[in-house]
């Protein structure tokens, strides 16, 4: 069945959201559209303060109510909707149906109780499982995240263990409740390149096993280019260009998504400086009239400082000529690099 003409795991749709400030309100998202279909990984990318972290957050419902204020958009997580979700609802599904990888794990885990406690307390919320049972399946969770002595683990507190075995029980924990969506909020930040690969390698394989679909958010496109199926690039709030993530790195069409593959080490030369995007994200309590990244882009024209690509209800533009590739959504981008005549104008 092509992947238009599935009902996805998340839907995303023009969502904008606002935090109240001083005098006035940050526009964290402006328009986002998102989806992850079944048993697919799909990774969100962009800089920090880009709104990644607030989409995932919105998603599972964990930002404190009155933080921040709805002005447009929908959430629909395995059909239901998750903005008018009682808190009955909301904890149903969470653990069980849908699970979340937080990117600090040792704040993430009790630090007062043993490893074991933890995970079988989960366990046995989620299923009907007596104590004994619950801390069997503790233990070959850990096994299939290729823990060597898993019953060490189980009893040992969380400061015992290393980031990346923390990170690994918070894993076996998402997959716990055997759910249909992981989102995982920069897993790996605080790991250094072998232990990260290991973890998200770890991840990708149990995933695929199960067929459970991933949102995968972080800041590093070679996370994104060896772990995705699909991925999404943030700027500003923005959903600024999608697509299946082969394309989207070897054909970039927005001019962000070029100067984030420039910067990688891959692309350098010796002896040279590696390119690096001047300017900062705008200031989203005034955003510009025009397009966010106007004042940063190499390309940038008149038309750019006049109004944003695209109005936050509008959908993305086709990308072209990048073909489309068969059992993928189309490429997306908003860009008036992209745009066609008739609505450029």
């Amino acid at each position: 069945m092509n992947a238009n003409h599935r009902t996805p795991v998340l839907d995303i749709r023009a969502l904008t959201v606002e935090f109240p400030v001083y005098r006035g309100a940050v526009r964290a998202l402006d328009g986002v559209q998102l989806q992850v279909q079944a048993g697919e990984i799909v990774g969100v990318v962009g800089e920090s303060g880009c709104g990644k972290s607030v989409t995932a957050m919105l998603a599972m419902q964990l930002l404190p109510k009155g933080s921040y204020r709805m002005i447009g958009g929908s959430i629909s997580l395995l059909g239901q909707d998750m903005l008018g979700a009682c808190a009955a609802s909301l904890q149903k599904l969470r653990g069980s149906r849908v699970a979340m990888v937080f990117q600090e794990p040792l704040t993430a885990l009790n630090p007062t109780r043993r490893i074991g406690a933890q995970m079988t307390q989960v366990i046995r919320r989620h299923q009907r499982l007596d104590r004994a049972a619950a801390r069997a399946h503790a233990q070959q969770l850990l096994a299939d995240m290729r823990v060597a002595d898993p019953a060490d683990i189980l009893a040992r507190y969380p400061f015992e263990l290393s980031g990346g075995m923390r990170q690994r029980v918070l894993i076996a924990l998402a997959f716990s409740g055997d759910p249909a969506l992981i989102i995982a909020d920069e897993p790996t930040t605080a790991l250094d390149v072998t232990v990260q690969q290991q973890v998200l390698t770890l991840l990708r394989q149990r995933a695929r096993r199960s067929h459970t679909a991933v949102l995968l958010i972080t800041h590093d496109m070679g996370v994104i280019s060896q772990y995705t199926d699909r991925s999404y690039v943030m700027y500003a709030g923005r959903v600024i260009e999608s697509g299946d993530t082969a394309s989207v790195l070897s054909q970039p069409a927005h001019p962000y998504t070029a100067a984030l593959l420039q910067a990688l080490p891959q692309h350098g030369t010796r002896k040279t400086r590696l390119p690096a995007l001047a300017g900062s994200v705008p200031d989203l309590r005034v955003p510009p009239a025009g397009c966010s990244f106007a004042a940063r882009c190499p390309q940038v024209f008149a038309r750019c400082a006049l109004k944003p690509p695209l109005s936050p209800l509008s959908p993305l533009s086709p990308v072209q000529p990048v073909p489309p590739v068969p059992g993928n959504p189309a490429r997306q981008v908003a860009c008036w690099l992209h745009t066609a005549p008739d609505r450029a104008a």
